[in-house]
């Protein structure tokens, strides 16, 4: 099941606007945030476009699960952040999607919410593919 007009299911433009696909992992999709200002943050969207975890069966949830456990490990691996923030919104973006968000104790953001996109940090094609490449490796 996918919906055309979804930034996850359609991927091209629409997921450019915020991410870069990073991999496909066996119940998810990898993105890269672009924006970073949290420098590891990435997104681990269900390959099912459905609107909540409780959507997908038992069999399907664990193995998203597992996907965003796997995830968590290498953002670990890679970065060492002092902790990950984990977020399952889906207000405005009715398709599941965790957002995993290193946080340093040195983050502007240390001990509150992290924003949801911020504005703060950009990178260049060639940053954004060294971290791709960083998480490609620890995964």
């Amino acid at each position: 099941m996918t919906d055309p007009n979804c930034s996850y299911c359609a991927e091209g433009e629409l997921l450019a606007a915020f991410g870069i696909k990073i991999c496909e992992l066996p119940m998810s999709k990898l993105i890269l945030f672009k924006e970073q200002s949290h420098r590891g943050r990435v997104i681990v969207a269900c390959k099912k476009h459905v609107d909540d975890i409780t959507q997908l069966t038992q069999e399907e949830r664990a193995r998203y699960i597992e996907d965003i456990n796997r995830v968590a490990e290498c953002i670990h691996k890679t970065f060492r952040p002092d902790k990950i923030n984990f977020g399952a919104y889906g207000d405005t973006m009715h398709h599941l999607h965790v957002h995993i968000v290193p946080k340093y104790k040195d983050d502007y953001e240390w001990g509150g919410v992290f924003a949801m996109n911020p504005h703060r940090t950009e990178l260049t094609d060639a940053q954004y593919q060294e971290l791709i490449d960083q998480i490609r490796a620890n995964l």
